[in-house]
């Protein structure tokens, strides 16, 4: 094995294990919280999501990736390669969904009151379920078409106009095919994304407006401050890892065979939000750190003995 298939192998070895454990960690903490409070706030319920469709992604993208780097071939048939590529694209694009429907979620929760937003506010925690069951149909709808391109990889060479993912091709045919679904893709993205900046956007000028204010969002409203900032983070981190995984998807729709290598690299940073967010949620979310902190103590009872002792 070469220093770069050896760099390759690590990259994704660590990015999939990582990712997979804070989201892991993430999802625990919320079930946690449903178990001994027996509710969530819609923001969590958005979160828990958001961690959820990383998991998914991380699962079905990453982690036969680093399988296939380490030499592990023939993974999946053809009916288990449908199933995974299925399961990924639905994964990315609740992604994107969920952090856009977050993002609007926050601006119109520290809006300003008006005539349309006084009955809207009151009715945004009833529309969260209603949401997730749109968001799921929506993209299942669009990506039922790649799992009728998958296949196990064949031996011999990849055919133009295919996506050799190593564990398997998905194999469009013809350049029309290859289009349709590129273009289909990154509409429905860039149309999130778009409404993701926008509430962003909308949501920085209302917590600079109102940090100007006396009786501002700082002080009169701390949690949806906090919580606002941490929705504007996520956005600019998913946009950063968004905007170089399309300008690789850009350039792989221009050719027709496309370098295994160039594909490793869109896997790669298209998954990064995936297994970085977790941690940033965990580290602004006092519920979720609290919740963690408590069940590391509980399996750890030592540690709480020896803080009491050092008290005493």
């Amino acid at each position: 094995m070469d220093l770069c298939v050896t760099i390759k192998g690590v990259s994704f070895l660590l990015q999939t294990g990582i990712g997979i454990l804070g989201n892991s960690v993430v999802l625990l903490a919320y079930a946690h919280i449903v178990y001994t409070e027996r509710k969530l706030l819609p923001v969590d319920m958005i979160l828990c999501h958001l961690a959820f469709a990383n998991l998914l992604l991380l699962l079905t993208r990453c982690m036969p990736q680093t399988m296939t780097v380490f030499g592990l071939t023939d993974l999946l048939d053809d009916a288990g390669c449908k199933v995974v590529i299925y399961g990924y694209r639905i994964g990315r694009a609740l992604s994107v969904c969920i952090t856009c429907m977050l993002s609007v979620f926050q601006a119109v929760t520290i809006a300003p009151a008006g005539p349309h937003l006084s009955r809207l506010k009151p009715a945004l925690p009833s529309l969260v379920l209603p949401t997730f069951a749109g968001l799921w149909f929506l993209n299942m709808a669009i990506c039922i078409a790649a799992p009728f391109f998958s296949m196990a990889p064949r031996n011999g060479t990849v055919p133009a106009f295919t996506l050799n993912l190593g564990f398997c091709h998905v194999d469009f045919r013809d350049s029309l095919s290859y289009v349709i679904n590129g273009v289909a893709v990154s509409g429905r993205d860039f149309v999130f994304v778009a409404l993701m900046l926008a509430s962003c956007g909308y949501i920085l000028l209302l917590l600079h407006r109102h940090s100007r204010q006396v009786r501002g969002i700082r002080r009169s409203h701390p949690a949806e401050n906090r919580a606002a900032k941490t929705v504007v983070v996520l956005v600019v981190l998913y946009v950063f890892f968004f905007g170089i995984d399309n300008v690789i998807w850009i350039y792989m729709l221009t050719e027709a065979k496309v370098s295994p290598v160039v594909a490793d690299m869109r896997v790669f940073f298209s998954s990064c939000y995936a297994f970085l967010s977790p941690y940033f949620i965990i580290s602004s979310n006092k519920k979720v750190k609290a919740k963690i902190l408590c069940t590391a103590e509980q399996d750890n009872p030592a540690s709480t003995d020896t803080q009491e002792s050092n008290d005493k």
